[in-house]
This record gives structure tokens, C-alpha cells and sequence, in this order.
């Protein structure tokens, strides 16, 4: 701020555009406003206390003026440009979780209506000739069951020996804000597809034991997929939306557990998805998974 001060005599202190007069015997001040007679002025206040002949008088340039109303029209600006920048991030995750979505149905019906059209033709032309293989039934329906318990066991021993070690150059965008409707980490779900797809083929084109076994694995782990999907993806980190399934509270509490893996309170713990809160107990956070939980259930109700 540039502050000018000049003396004068009382028949100057007309021409101060901010002035103090000080006086003798004036035992209350008068506030005297004149119009500005100077270019640069912007007001004129002049308090005036009789006690001697002296004007002083504190002029303000219009330069403190403009560089305060510059600030004032930086200040909107910036607001404006943040005001844009969230409006446009918001308009590009709905946009990315619509087409995730998308993607997610297309998959999960293409996939279901395969696998059940499989399994029904399968045991039809197996039950062609009026005898009904018992043992290839229940292998196939018992190692679909093993098939999906086990691939929880496999994720989580390949979460962490193999995608936070070896492979952490692709699933490190996984631990990364997305940018688009999918990431790298994401060619980890086709790579399990290819041997579901290749069990599932074997099986379906062949009769007997064995092909009933690797029938009944390839359904296993595309079952497990499946549900892998729609938790990990849709529940936790909310790529799409998921309906119901958001209030099972097993699932919920699934989901805070893999919640805190991301934030790696427990060196990463935990690996696996549907076991998570298993092994967070093992390591003693109880407690942080509970706090995930209440955390989890007040954002889903939104602000009071």
C-alpha cells in the first residue's frame, strides 16, 4: 500500500485527501469528508483534533485499489477453474463407472448363460444312453466347490508373492487413482480366465471322470470370478454400482477388510478378498476393521 504524508497549514488542509488535524482545546474530534481534487486519490477522510496549526494528511494511492481488486478477481477465478475442475472429474467417473458397468453386465451374463447352457447340454448328452454317471456328477459339482474355495487360497498367495513382488509394475495401478473406466491390473482377470476357459472346453467336449474333474474346475473358478467381480470391483472400490449385495453384512465387513489393505496398516495384510477379515484378526486389527465397518456404513448413508 503506498501511504503519502505531507504538513500544511489550516488553509491548506482543504486539499488533504486523508488529514489529521490536531488542534488546542478541542475536546471532541469532527470526521470531515471532502470530494477528491487530486488524480490518483481515491477517498478523502479527514479527522481533525484542534490542538496546533498542523494538517497532516495520509494519502492512499488507487494502485493499493486496483492490486486489491486484481486479488478479488483472482480470488473468482481460481474458484471458478477448482468449480470446473470437479464438475468435469465428476462428470468423468460417472462416465467411467457407466462404462465399467457395462462391461461388468455384458461379462456376467455372456459368462452365466454359457456356463449354465454347458453344464445342462453337458450332463443331457451324458445321460443319453439312460445311465447317469454318478461318479462323474459328483466329481464335477464337488471340484466346482473345491475349484472356487481354492481360488481364494491361490489369489491370495499370488496377491502377495507375486503382484506386490515380481509383478508390481502391473499392479501397482491398482494402488494408483484409475484414470478411465479400467487399469492395468485388470489383465490379471483375463490371465485366470484362460485356464477356466480351457478346463471348461476340455470338459465339455469329452466324456468320463477326468473331463468331468476339469468340467467342474473351469466352473469353479469362473464362478469364483464372478463373485470376485462384483465384490472386489463393485463393492470395494465402487466401479459399479451393485444393488443389494451392499448390505449383506459379511460382505461389508469383507469389504472395510480389503479396504485396509490399501492402506497398508498391516504391511499389506489382507491378501486374500473373501478370507480378508480372517486375516486381519490373526494380526490383531480387530479393531482398525470394526472402525472400517462404521466408517463404511456412515459414507453409505451419506451426510445427515
Amino acid at each position: 500500500m503506498a501511504l503519502g504524508i505531507s504538513t500544511a497549514t489550516p488553509s491548506s488542509s482543504r486539499a488533504c485527501r486523508f488529514g489529521l488535524l490536531l488542534l488546542h482545546h478541542h475536546p471532541k474530534p469532527a470526521i470531515l469528508l471532502s470530494p477528491p481534487t487530486q488524480p490518483h486519490s481515491t477517498s478523502v477522510i479527514s479527522k481533525v483534533l484542534r490542538r496546533k496549526s498542523i494538517a497532516v494528511c495520509f494519502v492512499l494511492d488507487d494502485a493499493d485499489r486496483q492490486s486489491s481488486s486484481s486479488d478479488g478477481d483472482g480470488n473468482q477465478l481460481r474458484l471458478a477453474a477448482e468449480q470446473q475442475r470437479i464438475s468435469d472429474k465428476r462428470a468423468r467417473k460417472k462416465s467411467e463407472r457407466f462404462t465399467y458397468l457395462v462391461a461388468a453386465v455384458m461379462s456376467s451374463f455372456g459368462i452365466t448363460s454359457m456356463a449354465v447352457m454347458a453344464v445342462y447340454y453337458r450332463f443331457y448328452w451324458q445321460m443319453e444312453g439312460g445311465e447317469i454317471p454318478i461318479t462323474e456328477l459328483f466329481g464335477t459339482f464337488a471340484l466346482s466347490v473345491g475349484a472356487a474355495v481354492g481360488m481364494e487360497f491361490w489369489a491370495r498367495w499370488a496377491h502377495k508373492a507375486l503382484w506386490h513382488d515380481s509383478l508390481w509394475h502391473m499392479h501397482e495401478s491398482h494402488h494408483k487413482p484409475r484414470e478411465g473406466p479400467f487399469e492395468l491390473n485388470d489383465v490379471f482377470a483375463i490371465i485366470n480366465a484362460v485356464p477356466a476357459i480351457a478346463l471348461l472346453s476340455y470338459g465339455f467336449f469329452h466324456k468320463g471322470l477326468v473331463p468331468g474333474l476339469c468340467f467342474g474346475a473351469g466352473l469353479g473358478i469362473t464362478m469364483f470370478g464372478m463373485a470376485y467381480m462384483f465384490v472386489h470391483d463393485g463393492l470395494v472400490h465402487r466401479r459399479f454400482p451393485v444393488g443389494p449385495i451392499a448390505n449383506v453384512p459379511y460382505l461389508r465387513k469383507v469389504a472395510a477388510a480389503h479396504q485396509l489393505h490399501h492402506s497398508e496398516k498391516f504391511n499389506g495384510v489382507p491378501y486374500g478378498l473373501f478370507l480378508g477379515p480372517k486375516e486381519l484378526e490373526e494380526v490383531g486389527g480387530s479393531k482398525e476393521l470394526q472402525k472400517e465397518i462404521e466408517r463404511r456404513i456412515k459414507l453409505s448413508k451419506g451426510p445427515s
